[in-house]
Formats: C-alpha cells, sequence, structure tokens
C-alpha cells in the first residue's frame, strides 16, 4: 500500500512539473509574440522572424521541456525510460536543424533584400543574389545531413557501423563516385556557377535558341523562364560545358537592330530624320546610340539598317516594335516608291531571227 501511494505520488509530482512546464513555455512564447508584435511598425523583419521561428521554435520548446520534466520525475525510474530518452533526443536534434535552416534562410533572404532597400540593380546584384542563393540551399542541405548523421550516430549500433565505413572510406568513396557521377558533377557545377559568375539570377540569356531570363539556380539544375511563360529545366553541367548567349553580363544596356529592304528610291535622308523623331519620342531610347545607314544594295533592294539603344532588353523589343511599326506606316503614307517592288525587264526578239537562223547564216 505504502508503495502504491509512493508511485501515485510521483506520477502526480510529474504531472505538477509538466503543468508548470507548460506555463513557462506558453508564457515566454507569449511574451515574444507580444514583444514581436510591439515593434512591428518600427522593425518590420523582428515581425517577420517571429513569424517564421514560431513553429519549430514552439516545437523545441516543448520537446525539451518534456525531456527535462520526465528526466527528474517518475519516468526516468521506468525500464522504458532509455527508448523514451533517446526518442526526445532524436526529435530535439531534427526539430533543432529545422530551426537553424529556418534561421539561415532568414538571414540569407535579409541579405538579398539590401540591395532592394538600397534601389541597387544590375549584374553585381543579381551577382550577389545568385552567390546567396545557391549558398543557402547548400548550407540547407549540410545542415539536414548533420542533423541525420547526428541521429543515426546516437545508436551504439551505427557508431560501430559508422567506424567500419571510415576504415574503409577510400574504397567507399571511389564507388560512390563513379555511381553517381552525374549527381556530383551536376552539384559541383552548381556551386561554380554561383562563385564564377557565370550566370546569375535575373539575366537574359538566349539558350537552345531560347529567349528567357535565368529564373532559378539550383544545386543541380537551372530554370530558365521562357518569355512566353514556358520553362527550360537545364543541369548545371550545361552551363559549364556549353556556350551560352548572356544579354546582360556586365551591364543591361543593349544596342538593338531593325532592317528594311527598300527600293532604290529610297530618300535616305528623310528615313533618317523620321527615325530620329521617332526614336526621340520614346521613353524606350537611353539616347546612347542611333544611326541609320545602308548597309546592303543587291538583288534589286537596299537593305537599310537602323541602329538604337536602350537600358534593357525590355525597353529594346518595344523600342524596336515601335520603329517597325511607324517606319512601315509612314512609307506606304509618304513614300510609296520607297516600299520594295520586283523589277522584269522584257527583251522584244527581232522577227528576223524567229526562225531560229541567224542572218549571218543565210
Amino acid at each position: 500500500m505504502a508503495s502504491f501511494t509512493f508511485e501515485w505520488t510521483s506520477w502526480i509530482g510529474t504531472l505538477i512539473a509538466a503543468v508548470v512546464a507548460v506555463v513557462l513555455v506558453a508564457v515566454v512564447v507569449i511574451g515574444v509574440r507580444f514583444a514581436a508584435s510591439r515593434t512591428r511598425g518600427r522593425s518590420a523583419w523582428i515581425a517577420d522572424l517571429e513569424r517564421r521561428v514560431r513553429g519549430p521554435g514552439m516545437t523545441l520548446a516543448f520537446v525539451i521541456a518534456a525531456w527535462i520534466v520526465c528526466g527528474a520525475t517518475a519516468p526516468a525510474g521506468l525500464s522504458w525510460w532509455p527508448v523514451l530518452e533517446r526518442l526526445l533526443l532524436i526529435v530535439t536534434v531534427l526539430v533543432g536543424a529545422w530551426l537553424l535552416s529556418v534561421l539561415v534562410t532568414f538571414g540569407m533572404e535579409r541579405l538579398m533584400q539590401y540591395d532592394s532597400r538600397k534601389g541597387t540593380v544590375g549584374a553585381e546584384a543579381r551577382r550577389r543574389r545568385t552567390q546567396l542563393t545557391v549558398l543557402n540551399r547548400l548550407v540547407v542541405v549540410l545542415i539536414g545531413v548533420m542533423a541525420i548523421g547526428v541521429v543515426l550516430f546516437s545508436f551504439p549500433e551505427v557508431r560501430a557501423v559508422g567506424t567500419s565505413i571510415l576504415a574503409s572510406a577510400g574504397v567507399v568513396s571511389i564507388i560512390a563516385g563513379l555511381a553517381a557521377q552525374s549527381t556530383l558533377g551536376n552539384l559541383i557545377a552548381g556551386v561554380q556557377i554561383a562563385f564564377t559568375d557565370a550566370i546569375r539570377v535575373g539575366d537574359v540569356v538566349v539558350i537552345e535558341g531560347e529567349w528567357g531570363r535565368i529564373g532559378e539556380i539550383n544545386l543541380s539544375y537551372v530554370v530558365v523562364y521562357i518569355w512566353d511563360e514556358r520553362r527550360l529545366i537545364l543541369p548545371c553541367t550545361y552551363f559549364t560545358s556549353q556556350p551560352v548567349e548572356s544579354w546582360t553580363r556586365r551591364s543591361d544596356k543593349i544596342l538593338g537592330t531593325v532592317y528594311m529592304d527598300l527600293d532604290w528610291r529610297v530618300p535616305v535622308d528623310a528615313v533618317r530624320e523620321k527615325f530620329m523623331q521617332i526614336i526621340e519620342g520614346s521613353d524606350a531610347w537611353d539616347r546612347r546610340a542611333a544611326n541609320v545607314l545602308v548597309t546592303g544594295s543587291e538583288g534589286g533592294h537596299v537593305t537599310v539598317r537602323f541602329l538604337m539603344s536602350s537600358e534593357n532588353s525590355d525597353d529594346q523589343w518595344d523600342l524596336r516594335c515601335l520603329v517597325r511599326e511607324q517606319m512601315v506606316t509612314w512609307l506606304q503614307q509618304e513614300h510609296p516608291e520607297a516600299l520594295p517592288v520586283s523589277r522584269v525587264m522584257l527583251d522584244r526578239q527581232d522577227p528576223s531571227t524567229s526562225s531560229g537562223t541567224s542572218p549571218l547564216g543565210r
């Protein structure tokens, strides 16, 4: 009877300790949320951080509290306590890795937002964003691998097997390298792309005959956003072994051309004057370069090249379309003789030769 009373009292103590732990964790969580809400207007990033760590943070706090309560009260004397303790250790490691990944991702995103807050654009901003994106994903993967490794090595049996594996690491590494050659190659290429500044997120490129922007750079593949909303997915090794046409390697500024095949009677001076009127009235022209030149005169027509500059490829596309449309309309209305035509010369045959016999042969 006394033993039963002692056990009952111990479990009551465990229950009381659990309630106290829950109350303390709840008070801490409420205090943190209150402090974050008070600073929402002045420091929005604090509220954002609190929102992100709320889930993993609360989970970790409750798991640790349960571990402390069980280890200090009645469950610690039971036969199944080692199993429960091992389970709590595994959950703590995994949730801690989750929380650490969230913190790392938040820090990387804050660094990527630095350029946006400063209004920095261009190649340098895209380079930093690409490097931080790849670095963030690499760190998150390493955190996950380390967490799984800690969990596995918490088992004595796995630790013994791990010692044997480490003893033959040379053979294992060779076999793994041969088996995962493609995967490891893409992983290394992904890191190489990020830190050699070959391509960056937001770069305008022409790949496989397709025009688009680099949308995502992952550890094993790159996603190109095609202009018509298709997605071109390529392995990272493609960008380290194949040529890629980049329009924004050092700057977003770009030159564009429009070619027109016109008749020999085209008034080039009038065309040049009209061209300047068109681009001067457009905000897409950045006033760096503009000219009209006759670059060809073969095949019964002349080739007129219109050269213009813009701040970026989007403005350049709009400007070229504008020049084509307005020049075509102006030529139709003002100089129809300049439109391309096909000429055929008919040579009237001499009746004296119509019989097929040359006069000299008579």
